[in-house]
């Protein structure tokens, strides 16, 4: 594709060099470099794609977009404009022929839930008959088939490659989890969202965006990105902040709730130890839902996968079918098997209004101790170590309080924090450094009808210490620790 064709509409600073040239491919990795591609350089937490613009042309480059001045020994067109990201997303998006305008573009904000109704929304449109893909957290789902993504919204060169994908495998719809910092970071820019959805909004991620505004006004981004319905939890705080600002867009605005006034609401809930029962409430009738998750989160996020449907006119029987056919999302309230007389349950609960969710559901059905094995993650936001200790501290027989991707911060010091929390409200805990051996602790000093917690690691199958990325699997620790029992 020409270079002038890739950058067409672009808000360029300067041009050196000629752009009416053939380009084959797109990289902001210099170390993925082929000959003839186009290098963006663009400024990453820990490195400057800056810095790496030479070795980008020694491997073939065969023109760079930067954003800031500097210096290199070449013929190589040079483009330089104000926000490289904002350019990357652009050309990676005119690369692909623009895919997110070819299929119904589905985006996910909030603090929790995201996940687990990409997944609902894929069950439904499955069971209307829908190609589907899904892209978030735990990888991405093209027509059923799993494709590794590095972070819960990919960099936009990756996000338009697997849209692109979806588009070659027949999907129609995708369902995508569109994270703070994609927003912020511009990862979604030039995608053609139809549909936004808005969770909930707790304390999260302000080693990033400082202060709470911050972080709410990011997740806000993608409602003025939506062009055919905005889907908003009538029930939140910030959702109804939401609903009052939104009200003033042109973009039709649907609401879900079980509390306060909405278009889309629950009633009759019955909560269970394998799941919740409730009515489904829509404009256009209603129907009972049977839902194979538990907890009252399971009922909002059913409500927004039903909320998403209805403004794609599925009939309430699809729904109702694709609702009850979901029985699960890797490391969400995943439940292992086990031939013991205990429960053991992984989440990947990592704020105090997250464990706090999980620790509500599981005082329903609990009948012996509830055992908390969770820590908290290095180099990320102090202030959420503390109150998850609290929260454990006040729901839990035990909290277990251990290791959870420390990074380059010292794991003691991380515990010691979670532990003031644990303290302030005088919960029993017992402090493991080694994640694996909290796990064995607690499977080994379990009793009938205990149910253990592991939280905060969820679907991931690594642990980060220091700058290494270890093999770390909770399901593995889990079944060699029931063996030897």
């Amino acid at each position: 594709m020409k270079l002038n064709k890739l950058t067409y509409g672009l808000e360029t600073d300067i041009i050196n060099g000629k752009t009416d040239i053939d380009i084959s491919g797109i990289a902001y990795d210099s170390r993925k470099i082929e000959k003839g591609n186009l290098f963006v350089a663009i400024e990453g937490f820990k490195v400057d794609g800056h810095d790496f613009i030479n070795e980008a042309i020694k491997k073939g480059a065969k023109a760079i977009i930067v954003q800031k001045d500097v210096q290199y020994n070449s013929e190589v067109t040079l483009i330089k404009v104000k926000d490289t990201r904002q350019a990357l997303a652009k050309v990676s998006s005119e690369f692909f022929d623009n895919p997110s305008n070819k299929f119904n573009l589905i985006g996910v904000t909030g603090t929790n839930g995201k996940t687990s109704i990409t997944y609902i929304v894929e069950s439904i449109f499955r069971a209307s008959g829908k190609k589907t893909g899904v892209i978030g957290t735990i990888g991405s789902q093209v027509n059923g088939k799993h494709v590794e993504t590095k972070n819960t919204t990919p960099e936009s060169l990756e996000l338009q490659q697997v849209f692109d994908q979806m588009l070659q495998s027949g999907v129609e719809s995708c369902v995508m989890e569109v994270s703070s910092h994609s927003l912020e970071l511009s990862r979604v820019a030039y995608c053609n969202f139809d549909v936004g959805i808005f969770t909930n909004i707790t304390k999260d991620h302000l080693d990033y965006h400082k202060t709470f505004e911050n972080y709410f006004n990011a997740k806000k981004k993608l409602f003025y990105m939506s062009n055919k319905y905005n889907i908003i939890n009538s029930d939140d705080e910030y959702g109804k902040k939401l609903i009052e600002e939104l009200s003033k867009l042109n973009t039709p605005l649907l609401t879900y709730g079980i509390e306060c006034k909405a278009d889309i609401y629950a009633s009759e809930l019955t909560f269970m130890a394998t799941g919740v029962s409730f009515k489904l409430h829509t404009p256009k009738g209603s129907i009972d839902v049977n839902m194979n998750i538990p907890g009252i989160f399971t009922v909002y996020n059913g409500l927004a996968a039903a909320s998403c449907a209805y403004v794609y006119d599925i009939a309430l029987e699809d729904i109702k079918i694709g609702l009850e056919e979901i029985k699960g999302v890797k490391g969400r309230f995943e439940v292992v098997p086990n031939n013991k007389d205990f429960t053991i349950i992984i989440d990947f609960a990592h704020t105090a209004d997250a464990l706090e969710k999980v620790l509500c559901v599981i005082d329903q059905f609990a009948e012996g101790r509830k055992i908390a094995v969770f820590g908290a993650g290095g180099d990320r936001d102090i202030s959420r170590r503390a109150p998850m200790g609290e929260v454990a501290g006040r729901h839990c027989d035990l909290c277990i309080v251990t290791s959870d991707n420390p990074r380059t911060e010292d794991p003691q010091k991380i515990i010691d924090d979670i532990i003031n929390g644990v303290e302030k409200v005088n919960g029993n805990y017992i402090a493991i450094v080694d994640r694996k051996e909290a796990i064995e602790y607690a499977i080994k000093n379990s009793k009938p009808k205990d149910i253990i917690l592991l939280a905060g690691k969820g679907h991931e199958t690594y642990t980060i210490i220091g700058d290494k990325i270890l093999p770390f699997d909770e399901r593995d620790v889990v079944k060699e620790a029931l063996e030897i029992l």
